[in-house]
């Protein structure tokens, strides 16, 4: 009866979210990961000449966009992701879409302002992208470990795909005509249109299809990543960290503002390889109530980034995540 009561308290009454424990990497070397950034920004005469990304007020600026972004990876890595643009192309102009098709400017601002059907396929031509930056040579020659696209709306990006050999599902199918490469490399794509979250978002969906694919092999009741991913709405009474669309108290996607008070082993992940198994109640003000760079952060900054290995899997996920030739 008494476990009843104090457990019935806390859900009227849930504890105040505890401050972060102040972790770091401890012995895992940080890494410097170089980046491509390439971005589709035309001219628009029409418009005084201004940059497709200056003419909406609510678009952010690409290379804004960037820095932060930069600075959030390296805070939700405890310092482990080093991100260094070494070379930035802007390209005055619209990628091409893989049947061919180009948007121009007239067509493209009245699709935005006059809420008119995009161009089907979206789908951007990535080979063509590959070799007009010559992406696979740059990977070849140790030039660059990732490439960063940003366009505007309907560019026709995936959030990330993976190319190289033996590539293999990142948020989208492994893009086939790379074997060249010498090693496996990500291109991520983010729209101009959205913030830093989304960027966050991008990366969250990277995270999960690697470590899906880091920890294939292992059953599920050893399985510590799906652990890691449990939600109360599907595994109620038992929610750890959840996933990048669902929070642990979340009853759909995206409802990371939703108040409801869950038990949580969320702490545990912050002391891993050791899980303490200690719950506490949580709801999303300990993720920002609803924003969604916040919640990412929250969520990544769980992911166990320790030196050793569990089950022959590193301890720091985050070297499969940004190294994919590790996995």
């Amino acid at each position: 009866m008494d476990k009843l009561l104090n457990q019935l308290i806390r859900t009227i009454f849930p504890p105040a979210p505890k401050p972060a424990p102040q972790t770091t990497a401890y012995d895992v070397e940080p890494i410097k990961v170089r980046v491509l950034s390439i971005i589709h920004n035309p001219v628009v005469k029409s418009e005084d000449s201004r940059k497709l990304s200056q003419l909406f007020r609510h678009w952010s600026n690409p290379d804004m966009l960037a820095t932060n972004y930069i600075a959030d990876m390296r805070q939700a890595s405890y310092g482990y992701v080093n991100y260094e643009i070494v070379e930035r192309i802007e390209v005055s102009g619209y990628p091409v879409k893989k049947d061919g098709y180009v948007y121009d400017d007239a067509t493209l601002l009245g699709i935005m302002r006059n809420k008119q059907p995009f161009h089907e396929p979206d789908a951007v031509d990535y080979l063509r992208l590959v070799d007009e930056f010559k992406m696979v040579d740059r990977i070849n020659a140790n030039q660059i470990d990732e490439v960063w696209l940003f366009g505007m709306p309907y560019a026709g990006y995936y959030e990330s795909l993976m190319a190289g050999p033996d590539a293999f599902w990142c948020n989208a199918p492994p893009l086939k005509g790379t074997l060249r490469a010498n090693r496996r490399f990500v291109i991520m794509g983010y729209n101009y249109e959205r913030g830093v979250g989304e960027m966050l978002e991008n990366m969250g969906h990277r995270i999960e299809s690697i470590m899906n694919h880091v920890w294939r092999n292992i059953p599920d009741h050893q399985n510590l990543y799906q652990q890691f991913i449990r939600y109360d709405k599907k595994f109620p009474g038992q929610a750890e960290c959840g996933n990048v669309h669902f929070a642990p108290n979340s009853e759909r996607d995206y409802d990371w503002g939703n108040k409801r008070p869950v038990p949580s082993y969320c702490d545990d992940w912050y002391h891993f390889p050791q899980l303490l198994r200690e719950q506490r109640m949580v709801n999303s003000e300990e993720w920002g109530g609803g924003n969604i760079r916040l919640h990412h952060m929250w969520w990544m900054r769980h992911l166990p980034h320790v030196s050793g290995e569990t089950l022959g899997i590193k301890n720091n996920w985050w070297e499969y995540v940004m190294i994919p030739d590790r996995v």
